[in-house]
């Protein structure tokens, strides 16, 4: 998604304040993810990093600021979007902000271990970020069922093991995987307003191919878009052998040229259920 705009970068509110009711939630997610384990350094660890920083601001589950200036965008999981003036929040967004911020908060030291591509298209610096004591921030939503994995090319470091998490975390119906918002969803339910990040189900019905993309049709106006250029990712899990297969793919749903398109740029996002 986007990043916010950035008005100022004065530390946030404290995260805490607001409804009874949504603090008591919190907290019971914090105890949730207490619980998932007790040796959180050990889950999904670095060998080295490659730079370093200091906490300015968090905006969301899965972006923070540095002091230096730096925005950071946690690479290999998505975490759900707050509002903005054309969207509502999707459930769960402010939990996994002030997760994240209960785990990094204004004035801590960060680690960074960097992947093969550094930015994104906003600027962004890409990385993974871990806690001075070894503790990587990223499996930490994923084991509190705050974030979900996605691998988008070549970034690839460490994607099997926050699979492991994300699917404990499935498993035992934790955080966003408790709600039927984040569940898959049959291709054929999807409404024509249906946007944003889903895992979608269905069974591969043609396979077309232009210039640029591989396209499986998995429903009537439903395809999965898989750019060319990415194919090479594709050599363990050809994508024109998967026709009359059921299929989950997770991304982003848009709307173009009067049908839903979601496009898959890496197996990781791509699994085959039958």
């Amino acid at each position: 998604a986007p990043p916010p705009p950035v008005k100022n970068l004065q530390p946030p509110r404290a995260p805490f304040r607001g409804a009874r009711s949504f603090t008591a939630a919190l907290f019971a997610l914090l105890l949730t993810a207490a619980a998932a384990g007790a040796n959180a350094a050990g889950r999904c660890p670095a060998s080295g990093y490659d730079d370093r920083g200091v906490v300015l601001q968090v905006f969301d589950g899965d972006t923070l600021a540095l002091s230096d200036g730096r925005r950071v965008r946690l690479l290999g999981i998505n975490t759900p979007e707050l509002g903005s003036d054309e969207h509502r929040p999707e459930p769960l967004a402010d939990p996994a902000r002030t997760f994240l911020e209960s785990l990094a908060p204004p004035g801590a030291l960060v680690m960074l271990r960097l992947d093969v591509e550094r930015h994104d298209r906003y600027g962004r610096l890409l990385a993974h970020v871990f806690l001075s004591d070894g503790i990587n921030v990223q499996a930490e939503l994923l084991a509190a069922g705050l974030a979900m994995t996605l691998v988008v090319p070549p970034n690839e470091w460490n994607h099997a093991c926050y699979d492991r998490l994300e699917q404990e975390a499935r498993k035992n119906r934790r955080g966003i995987w408790k709600l039927d918002r984040f569940r898959p969803v049959s291709a054929e339910r999807l409404s024509a307003k249906t946007r944003g990040f889903r895992i979608v189900t269905g069974k591969i019905q043609r396979i077309g191919e232009g210039r640029k993309n591989l396209w499986l049709n998995i429903a009537p106006r439903v395809a999965i878009r898989i750019p060319k250029e990415d194919l090479t990712h594709f050599r363990a899990l050809p994508p024109r052998s998967l026709l009359a297969r059921a299929v989950e793919a997770r991304g982003y749903v848009e709307r173009r040229r009067g049908e839903l398109r979601i496009t898959v740029r890496h197996p990781a996002a791509l699994r085959v259920l039958d």
